[in-house]
């Protein structure tokens, strides 16, 4: 007698921290999240695909892969943004000594 399929509860952790990951993605510090999302739903597709269809739930790991892939994808974005900002900045700041004319 086969035994019934069962949800995967790491299913919901994996969108949960996804959806973490996307929301916090634009702060930069959805990068955690979204990193422990994308190592948790490898895990759980592994589990699911030994499990012979008896675990269910892969579609919240797709979704919650999807939210943390587009948390990284904004993080990054954030982060180039950024650093774009920063050097137009010096870029605008003066630098280097001023000295008199005529002076060595």
């Amino acid at each position: 007698m086969d035994p019934e399929p069962v949800p995967m509860t790491k299913a919901r952790a994996v969108f949960a921290l996804g959806l973490v990951g996307l929301l916090t993605g634009p702060l930069v510090g959805g990068v955690i999240p979204a990193t422990l999302a994308l190592l948790l739903a490898r895990q759980s597709a592994r589990q699911a695909y030994a499990a012979g269809g008896y675990l269910t739930g892969s579609a919240w790991i797709r979704r919650g892969r999807q939210l943390a892939w587009t948390g990284l994808v904004l993080a990054a974005t954030a982060l180039v943004a950024a650093l774009i900002a920063g050097l137009l900045h010096l870029a605008a700041a003066p630098g280097g000594q001023d000295f008199a004319p005529g002076t060595d």
